[in-house]
């Protein structure tokens, strides 16, 4: 388990954000010949991503849900996001075919779903966690007075500016 940080902490990013999520909806546990391929993807999608310093990735939480797994990811740019998920020669696009056909031979064992944020702004404390979320994906900083409410650092604009 990662030390937690002391003290009360937020994030500090200048430029575009994008808040991406996506996650696998595991209908059948039963059959994992099924979905156990598509669970398995992630990983080698999200290696690729984070060897790459220009991918656009600048970070992910794993975590999992009432249905299956989903990842939080943070991207620096949309473009590079939707120019990641259409490239051929990168692990998505086959990963998606691969999805797809089982999807179709096996309906109902699974499913995908994504929901994809422009981020204007952002506020975001924490407070005694290990480095995580925004502040893991983009930069740590300590809370200062000025910043001691959720409004107030909301209202800065100091966690997100965008060109």
């Amino acid at each position: 388990m990662s030390k937690a940080i002391s003290g009360r902490m937020t994030h500090r990013y200048e430029g575009e954000l994008v808040v991406f999520h996506i996650g696998m909806q595991i209908n059948r546990w039963w059959r994992p010949d099924v979905w156990m391929p598509a669970f398995f993807a992630m990983p080698g999608m999200l290696r690729e991503l984070s060897q790459d310093a220009d991918s656009g990735l600048l970070g992910y939480e794993l975590l999992f849900g009432r249905g299956g797994p989903y990842v939080v990811q943070y991207w620096s740019s949309i473009d590079k996001l939707y120019a990641y998920a259409a490239t051929p020669t990168q692990k998505h696009r086959p990963a998606w075919t691969r999805f797809n056909q089982a999807a179709r031979k096996k309906p109902g064992v699974m499913g995908v779903w994504h929901e994809t944020f422009l981020v204007e702004r952002a506020e975001s404390i924490y407070v005694s966690t290990p480095l995580m979320g925004l502040p893991k994906a983009t930069e740590l900083v300590e809370v200062g007075r000025r910043g001691d409410r959720a409004r107030a650092r909301f209202e800065e604009g100091r966690t997100v500016a965008t060109p």
